[in-house]
């Protein structure tokens, strides 16, 4: 058993339905990945998950103390054993939370974030956080999640950058993790997950939520510990990862590791560093065209210059080449390289039925009420694929959703899906 210790150490501080619908073609900037209870011991509101270290800012977007609290909190879960054998010894968890906890606990909701996305459900951007909420119609008083009946508590994901332990994360030896921290699987964050639950002292959640990387460990809740989610919600997710969903990971991940500033994954204390923001760039260019459809950037840009630029020139940009470009310098000014690989191999070893007698098998161990909802237009996760959880969870309802946008869909307004989590909810 290899020890690896003191990850990021507190700071001190100030029988199944169907439906088909449709999502509105909203052209969203957003893209995959986007009054709190009176705190018990052993939660921090205000300090971060690591002790102070020399860095330079530009070679990552990861959170930083320095940036501020905003409304996080932080919790010492222990040590957290891995998979692989390895154990992180005191790992620290961020999360924020919504409505009041009532007294018997019964009324927490877990929402999982996707790849890029973060603890920040709702709320303005600002220093501490880089982007504004990324489900706030969802999410709040009297939305489908009612967080003046609910409590909910969103995580930033073990191995994430935006305050839980992870690569940027400071070390025992005083410096970040970088290229020492260790794999991830979907089961090593749903655990830590769980120290964060049996922390705060509940017992079973009321709804687990995700879409994309969070329906990923969503369903993996509820295949690993039945007994303790009593609804579900999966969206745009999948029970397992696919060959296209590894190939198009892979391609990403390589674009990073090419990056001369990548150095290994040891690049956040470089003097004049920059880190790999280009290859992180090119793997956010390359991801976010699968988020969306042909058709729907046909539709919006075609092949139309951008503003005054000639592409003839060899020097003008296409329309879509700069929309590109935005949500690369975007993630790069918020997100960490290695944190982005590590959750990217996280998603590709994803498999419910890994050890359990195959997909079949887990999915039919769930006991909870479930929701299972596809976007018709989704390349990542297509319909056939997400419909495998609703054929074998037991007590499912299957949806299926239409937009022209694709993948990203999961995360704009749509009242059928706030129809849908209503209904689970009153269930």
């Amino acid at each position: 058993m290899t020890v690896l210790g003191a990850l990021g150490r507190r700071v001190s501080a100030a029988a199944s339905t169907t439906a088909t619908t449709d999502f509105a073609s909203t052209q969203a900037a957003m893209s995959e990945d986007g009054a709190a209870a009176t705190p018990r011991s052993g939660i921090v509101e205000g300090g971060a998950g690591a002790t102070t270290a020399t860095t330079t800012t530009a070679t990552t977007g990861a959170w930083l103390p320095e940036h501020g609290v905003g409304d996080r909190r932080f919790l010492d879960i222990g040590d957290v054993e891995l998979e692989s054998g390895a154990v992180l010894q005191d790992v620290t968890m961020a999360y924020e939370t919504w409505g009041t906890l009532d007294p018997d606990g019964g009324n927490a909701i877990l929402v999982l974030h996707a790849l890029t996305g973060d603890s920040h459900l709702r709320g303005p951007a600002s220093r501490a956080h880089a982007s504004p909420g990324w489900w706030e119609q969802m999410v709040g008083p009297g939305c489908p999640i009612d967080t003046d009946r609910y409590y909910v508590i969103a995580p930033n994901i073990l191995g994430g950058c935006q305050g839980s332990t992870g690569p940027s994360s400071i070390a025992p030896d005083g410096r970040h993790w970088g290229s020492r921290f260790p794999l991830l699987t979907v089961r090593d964050q749903v655990e830590a997950e769980r120290r964060l639950r049996d922390a705060l002292s509940i017992q079973r959640w009321a709804l687990v939520v995700g879409g994309s990387m969070g329906g990923m460990r969503a369903v993996e809740w509820a295949a690993s510990y039945p007994s303790e989610v009593e609804r579900l919600a999966v969206i745009a997710s999948s029970a397992r990862a696919t060959a296209d969903q590894i190939a198009w990971n892979t391609a990403q991940s390589a674009a990073i590791r090419m990056d001369p500033e990548f150095r290994g994954g040891d690049y956040y204390d470089v003097p004049g560093g920059r880190g790999p923001q280009h290859g992180l760039g090119i793997a956010r260019r390359i991801a976010h065209t699968t988020y969306r459809t042909a058709d729907e950037l046909e539709d919006r840009f075609g092949n139309r210059p951008q503003a005054d630029e000639d592409p003839f020139d060899g020097a003008g940009r296409h329309q879509i080449t700069s929309y590109l470009e935005h949500h690369a310098g975007k993630l790069s000014r918020r997100f960490d390289a290695n944190s982005y690989l590590l959750l990217a191999h996280s998603m590709n070893t994803h498999d419910v039925g890994r050890g359990r007698g195959g997909t079949a098998a887990a999915l039919e161990r769930v006991r909870a009420r479930t929701l299972v909802v596809a976007i018709d237009t989704d390349r990542l996760f297509p319909p056939v694929l997400v419909e495998e959880m609703a054929t074998h969870i037991p007590h499912s309802d299957w949806r299926v959703a239409h937009s022209v946008i694709g993948h990203d869909a999961f995360l704009l307004a749509h009242p059928d899906l706030d129809e849908w989590i209503r209904g689970l909810l009153g269930r």
